[in-house]
């Protein structure tokens, strides 16, 4: 009987057999080659620009959930609730679905300030045909960097400055917004990771507790786990915990 081996190795000959077929027939002489859509290159600058406008806006389309990630308080909003999670040792409660959710909804609640301020200055007066197309995206883009501004660190802009050789910037109009982004991102991870580290605490102080009680009673063979995990479970609802979280989350960004 033919091994699996040999199996594939036929049906890889056929397969390339097959594809030699077809490009000998696709190169005979007479041999008619199907066409896709005729290519209009007689169109004018305009139209040109048109198009070209379009496959822009297409692909900023495509890269709105990076930019909703990397530029609002979605980074520090998720790592907190993920530290909690973490630290009250469950882990698949809350769900995914359930803490994206959340830290989704926190970052609209901030942001609302923000993107409305987007839309009076940039949106609506382009929507009415008041500004062009630059104008509204210079206009809108100044108040999502007075955000990143406000959260993000002198040292982390002036690492990212001083590697991508500016010169020194005299203010903030000089920090280009490819500078910013990246700036305002590691600032965020570092306060997320601070608030995470607080939100750990007492709950290592509980296992610590719990672990230490079940080896004065001789009873090192039950996991500390166990035992804890009701106990903190119990602190975080008495102590109101998402609500906690979720006002010093908000609080965090004012």
């Amino acid at each position: 009987m033919e091994g699996a081996y040999g199996v594939k190795r036929r049906l890889l000959a056929a397969a390339a057999l097959a594809l030699v077929a077809l490009a000998a027939a696709g190169c005979t002489p007479g041999a008619e080659v199907p066409t896709g859509l005729p290519l209009n290159t007689e169109g004018s600058p305009r139209e040109i620009a048109t198009g070209l406008q379009l496959l822009v806006l297409l692909t900023v389309l495509s890269l709105v959930p990076a930019i909703l990630i990397m530029t609002t308080s979605f980074i520090r909003i998720v790592i907190v609730l993920s530290f909690t999670r973490s630290a009250l040792g469950v882990a698949q409660l809350p769900p995914n679905q359930v803490l994206l959710g959340l830290a989704l909804f926190l970052t609209v609640f901030v942001m609302a300030p923000t993107w409305q301020q987007v839309n009076e200055l940039a949106l609506q007066p382009y929507l009415q045909g008041q500004i062009s197309n630059e104008n509204a995206y210079n206009q809108g883009v100044e108040p999502v960097r007075q955000f990143m501004f406000r959260q993000t660190r002198e040292k982390d802009l002036a690492l990212f400055v001083h590697l991508a050789r500016l010169p020194q910037p005299r203010n903030q109009a000089d920090i280009p917004t490819h500078v910013l982004v990246p700036a305002f991102i590691i600032g965020e991870l570092k306060t997320g990771f601070q608030m995470g580290f607080l939100i750990l605490m007492p709950f290592l102080i509980v296992d610590m507790v719990v672990s230490s009680a079940l080896m004065s009673m001789g009873m090192m063979m039950l996991p500390p786990v166990t035992i804890s995990l009701p106990f903190k479970v119990l602190l975080f609802v008495l102590v109101d915990g998402w609500h906690l979280i979720a006002r010093s989350l908000i609080l965090s960004f004012q």
